[in-house]
């Protein structure tokens, strides 16, 4: 019976020493959407968590963009939205939210920053994110996945592209075609009905006028 309580304790122990790494595990930055489609163009949303162990406010967020051909930052409440563009190429290297004074992401708090952007055309695109705190600390995350699948320790947002889809070769629309020209032949058939049903109308009024001719001679 001593040894439950061993267990209990040793279970527990180990479960407090995960939880307090759980931070550095889950809370960072993220990048989702629900319409990453490779070389279209998406509404990207990044949530970005405030980290800080001393109170500090996120007060910036600058986002590195794989040199897109186009992109639109959503208006935010308390921040200003500043595009770094390519004025030669008009390609938008990176989008750089900053918060009005004053404001920023609390402690405990959250954040989500949305973008509309032409995604590439490759299976996945990262995007290298600097998180700047009102006590002067700047946050990375730009780290690539691990050789061996595994996640740094500051990984850098990424999407995984859907394939577009495939463009059908097939030549459906001869389809409706053949029968739009097999469509006419009911009518052609009752029509040539009607003209033999006329005929037979006008021959059997002939006899009947014949016969009668026939009676008054």
């Amino acid at each position: 019976m001593a040894r439950f309580p061993i267990a209990a304790a040793a279970a527990i122990a180990l479960y407090l020493g995960a939880a307090a790494h759980l931070p550095a595990a889950w809370a960072h930055v993220h990048a989702s959407s629900d319409d990453a489609v490779r070389g279209a163009v998406a509404v990207v949303t990044f949530q970005v968590p405030n980290e800080s162990n001393t109170g500090a406010v996120t007060t910036a967020l600058s986002v590195a963009l794989p040199n897109v051909a186009s992109a639109r930052a959503e208006s935010m409440p308390g921040w200003t939205a500043k595009l770094d563009r390519d004025a030669a190429s008009g390609t938008v290297h990176s989008v750089t939210w900053t918060a009005a004074p004053g404001g920023g992401i609390g402690a405990d708090q959250f954040a989500l920053f949305r973008l509309s952007v032409k995604l590439p055309d490759t299976e996945t695109v990262s995007f290298p994110t600097t998180q700047t705190y009102s006590d002067g600390t700047v946050v990375k995350w730009d780290q690539p996945p691990q050789p061996g699948g595994g996640e740094p320790e500051y990984p850098a947002p990424a999407l995984t592209l859907a394939a577009g889809p495939v463009a059908s070769h097939d030549h459906h629309p001869a389809q409706p075609a053949e029968h739009a020209t097999a469509a006419p032949q009911p009518r052609s058939a009752d029509n040539t009905a009607r003209l033999l049903g006329g005929a037979a109308l006008v021959v059997a009024a002939l006899g009947v006028f014949i016969a009668l001719i026939r009676r008054r001679a």
